[in-house]
């Protein structure tokens, strides 16, 4: 356990006797010094190697001081946004302002600027004219070349420009940012700090930059939506650290981008180095005034197993930020952490999780990757699971069995994603039947997205067979155990590729499902995703093909609601979709339609309510008939067989209609 908080203040750098501290780390988090969260990793991770840091945590972006509260730094500042780009936890997929934060006190919005990296970089440059500025987290990572940016619906240039920061640290960064840390303490300046694996710089001196591929120039993918695709494709191709290699990028024919290939992955050993660190497991009681941080209580009791995911799904940014090497931690440090719960007063006895990306990855997709890395032009689970692939979940179940015998815990949930596909590979059915009867409580969280090939193609996601078959080995195994418990899938609307008439193709599967479901997300279009390439220039990057992309917010709200028919505020929007694509077969009262012909009054009850309430003090009425004195309240008069024929119909689930 660590000794105590890094310093937020003067005061704390006067208790440690710190005269000048190395580094100066800018956050648009709140302080949690937790491992989940990326100050308190770094900013340990430096420690671990001797350098002394600070952090000043949601700055003021108006006010210059803001920034110099814990004086200049003796070797530079380092600048995140936080745990989240700071546009996608500013604003929803229509773009409207998110009123809450889980990551800033008591959960208050507002506290960091949009676009923060750019913004507390240009503020640091005003006050320290020529200190070195290393960014780093989610949203400079997947910035860091030429980019399409959704809220400003343009490309926009690497952030290493628009914030005049001078190195990138891409990805994890628990490598890099030693490597940085200790070149400018050698007294190298930070213009010539070019050659660190995991990082971006910029020069004016192209003759500089050996074996690397030049991507287009950013003018051109910025006016030309194929030539962004071209570049994309190369990226794309290039995230692996082994066989990645270096790219750059020109501005105006004179500036120069260049992105170093990725950090080579952890080691186990190494990975517990990054775990063990002295963590105070906790927010600064600073914020005990407000309430705390939400988002630390999603977390507080969940492990983090495994970083990286081979599955490389297209709307998702892990291979551009971790790439798809799967990295692990030993079973000793994981349990140890464990351990350190049943200390906390507030342990229940619960692990919330286990898990990462994926929860059941602990290796390598395949023994290759070790030497070669992950193939460039293919994917380890699409279209179908890759031959060469070891699917193993022995090591996952010993880890779960470890924890769950340890005293004072009473289970051990796992609530990570979990690939059913991968699941169903495995021929050893044990962990199935592990998972259903001690790690899940009533419901499963899985991701099918969608159920059309045509979707699914583009999802980079297993054929809906796949969902399908798992769904039955599912209810087979929980039949068979006596369970009751249920799958709650997760799906995606207005995915690229998707039209209406996919929309309601998953209408009619929900159908089947016979419940609506709660898990619905639009698509959304955040940097260093294959989707967001399809989504901005019409084109998938993979093959270079055109693919349909649902940008009309009138018809991505109908494809949200066909999804969620059942609920009445949606039925507009849904009797118009069956209608322009001519499904009318799917109005009425039949079991196979979707709505009735028309929307049931939403008021009539309500009225009717009121009508009954005034006149209740002084008539009690009985299914509209009054009562007789002295007589007994279940003598109700019988209802004719008319009205008894008039019950209205129900679907399979005894649901109105």
């Amino acid at each position: 356990m660590a000794q105590g908080f890094m310093p937020v203040s003067r005061q704390d750098l006067i208790d440690r006797n710190i005269e000048q501290l190395d580094f100066v780390y800018v956050s648009g988090d709140a302080y949690v010094d937790h491992s989940s969260f990326a100050a308190a990793l770094i900013g340990r991770r430096l420690e671990a190697f001797g350098y002394t840091v600070g952090l000043i945590c949601q700055p003021d972006w108006r006010d210059e001081e803001s920034i110099a509260v814990l004086g200049k730094p003796r070797l530079g500042f380092l600048v995140s946004s936080g745990n989240m780009d700071s546009m996608v936890n500013h604003y929803t997929v229509a773009k409207k302002r998110r009123k809450n934060d889980a990551y800033s006190p008591g959960g208050k919005g507002g506290m960091r600027p949009d676009h923060a990296v750019v913004v507390y970089c240009n503020l640091i440059r005003k006050k320290f004219k020529d200190d070195p500025i290393i960014i780093g987290g989610i949203e400079a990572s997947l910035r860091r070349l030429g980019h399409y940016d959704y809220w400003d619906n343009k490309v926009r240039r690497s952030i290493l420009l628009d914030s005049g920061a001078d190195i990138i640290s891409y990805g994890m960064g628990e490598k890099s940012i030693v490597e940085i840390a200790d070149a400018l303490s050698a007294g190298i300046a930070v213009k010539d700090i070019t050659y660190i694996d995991g990082t971006v710089y910029k020069t004016r001196d192209e003759n500089i930059i050996y074996d690397a591929i030049k991507l287009p120039d950013f003018e051109n993918i910025r006016d030309d939506k194929k030539e962004y695709a071209k570049s994309f494709k190369i990226q794309h191709e290039n995230t692996d650290p082994i066989a990645g290699s270096r790219l750059y990028e020109t501005y105006d024919k004179s500036m120069f981008v260049v992105q170093n290939p990725p950090s080579k992955p952890l080691t186990m050993q190494e990975m517990d180095d990054v775990y063990d660190m002295p963590f105070m497991r906790a927010y600064h009681p600073m914020y005990e005034k407000d309430g705390g941080i939400p988002a630390f209580n999603e977390i507080k009791f969940s492990l983090t197993s495994n970083r990286g995911c081979f599955g490389a799904c297209n709307f998702c940014a892990l291979n551009f930020h971790q790439g798809r090497i799967v990295q692990a931690r030993s079973h000793n440090s994981i349990v140890n952490e464990a351990k350190g719960f049943l200390d906390e007063p507030d342990f229940k006895g619960y692990i919330h999780d286990v898990g990462g990306p994926t929860a059941q990855f602990r290796k390598r997709a395949c023994a290759k990757q070790k030497d070669y890395g992950a193939c460039k032009n293919k994917q380890c689970m699409y279209p179908t699971i890759c031959p060469n692939m070891e699917v193993d979940h022995s090591d996952y179940l010993k880890l779960l069995e470890k924890l769950k015998k340890l005293k004072g815990v009473k289970k051990v949930f796992v609530r990570s994603g979990i690939r059913f596909d991968y699941l169903l590979a495995d021929k050893d059915r044990k962990f199935m039947e592990v998972l259903c009867k001690d790690h899940i409580s009533g419901q499963l969280r899985v991701a099918p997205e969608h159920i059309t090939d045509n979707v699914l193609d583009k999802m980079g996601k297993p054929s809906v067979k796949v969902y399908n078959d798992f769904k039955k080995l599912f209810e087979r195994v929980n039949k068979k155990l006596g369970k009751e418990q249920y799958m709650v899938p997760y799906l995606m609307s207005s995915h690229p590729g998707s039209t209406l008439k996919d929309a309601i193709a998953l209408a009619e599967y929900i159908r089947g499902l016979g419940y609506m479901p709660e898990q619905v997300q639009d698509f959304y279009p955040t940097p260093g995703t294959v989707s967001t390439c399809m989504y901005y220039t019409g084109i998938n990057p993979i093959d270079m093909k055109p693919v349909y992309v649902p940008k009309d917010p009138h018809e991505k709200a109908m494809q949200r609601a066909l999804i969620q028919y059942r609920n009445p505020e949606n039925y507009d929007l849904v009797k118009e979709a069956l209608i322009r694509e001519h499904r009318e077969d799917l109005i009425g009262f039949d079991k196979e339609c979707l709505i009735p012909p028309r929307k049931i009054q939403k008021g009539f009850k309500k009225k009717n309510a009121g009508a009954k309430k005034k006149d209740a003090g002084t008539k009690k009425k009985d299914a509209g008939t009054k009562r007789k004195p002295g007589a007994k309240k279940t003598d109700r008069p019988k209802k004719s067989m008319e009205s008894r024929n008039k019950k209205p119909k129900r679907n399979g689930k005894g649901r109105k209609r």
